[in-house]
């Protein structure tokens, strides 16, 4: 009789060997491959980054001439018609040198690899896409074009407007603030590190509304805490304008706070449409 019961008693199945070289090795391939996959669409978009780099330096003497704009040139507001414009800046144009024999040659290297940066976002968007892509759901893997299109396009609102609005202003504060003793030398490397930063900075900054989206996307917040935290939102845009901007007066702070806090209203107006609630069971 008790050997009967003892055939009826449950088998406990086999604890599974969490500790063999077997199982450890199934538990490394998924990070392993998601390295894998990181360095392929890092290696696409350096890749593309030298292609555009080697047309660009072709143009790099047209490119710079380009930038001395917001030197040359002070954008001016007014009531009538065009109400922007731009006009010569008074008094002697300031002449750029190099202090270093190589500096101009590395300057012209600089201004072509940024322009092949700034021309191969697209593709460096395209490639975060189709990293993030295995994350999301199929019906969220088809607004791959929207992407690109809004990125690269946030992207050129804010590098074109930090180029044809803030650097004028900024140049001509910093030239003109108590300088009339003082005569202005600037090096061709320095000058073109202010307007590069500049530029990229904003064209990040103007990234906003795609990472906001992202964000809620993800599940990380929602659109309501956005909208919540939007009086802390507007103290950080002052605070990051009154770091980023060049100058410190109030004007030209505002000329960047205002933006951001503008493209953060439009966060929250994007990850409304977009935000998925969880379910939770």
């Amino acid at each position: 009789m008790t050997e009967e019961i003892k055939d009826l008693a449950p088998i406990k199945p086999e604890e599974p060997k969490t500790n063999s070289p077997e199982a450890h090795e199934e538990q490394k391939m998924p990070f392993m491959s998601h390295l894998s996959e990181l360095r392929t669409r890092i290696m696409i978009c350096l890749g593309s980054i030298m292609v555009c780099f080697c047309v660009t330096f072709t143009y790099s003497e047209e490119l710079f001439n380009f930038m001395l704009l917001p030197l040359k040139k002070d954008l001016v507001f007014q009531l009538t018609r065009p109400f922007l414009h731009f006009i010569d800046r008074p008094g002697a144009v300031v002449s750029l040198v190099f202090l270093e024999p190589a500096e101009a040659f590395w300057m012209q290297l600089k201004v072509a690899m940024i322009a092949g940066v700034i021309i191969s976002i697209p593709i460096i968007l395209m490639q975060l896409w189709l990293f993030i892509a295995p994350g999301l759901k199929q019906a969220e893997r088809k607004y791959l074009l929207p992407f690109i299109i809004a990125g690269t396009g946030l992207f050129s609102m804010g590098a074109t407007f930090c180029f044809l609005v803030i650097l004028p202003f900024a140049l001509s504060f910093l030239l003109t603030y108590k300088t009339a003793s003082l005569t202005p030398m600037l090096s061709v490397g320095h000058y073109v590190d202010f307007i590069l930063k500049f530029v990229l900075a904003f064209g990040i900054v103007f990234e906003l509304p795609i990472v906001l989206l992202l964000l809620t996307r993800l599940g990380v917040i929602t659109p309501k805490k956005l909208a919540q935290n939007r009086k802390y939102a507007i103290v950080i845009a002052f605070i990051a304008a009154g770091i980023l901007t060049p100058t410190p007066d109030a004007f030209n702070q505002t000329l960047m706070a205002v933006p951001i806090i503008m493209l953060y209203e439009i966060g929250i107006i994007a990850s409304r449409i977009f935000y998925v609630e969880k379910k939770t069971v």
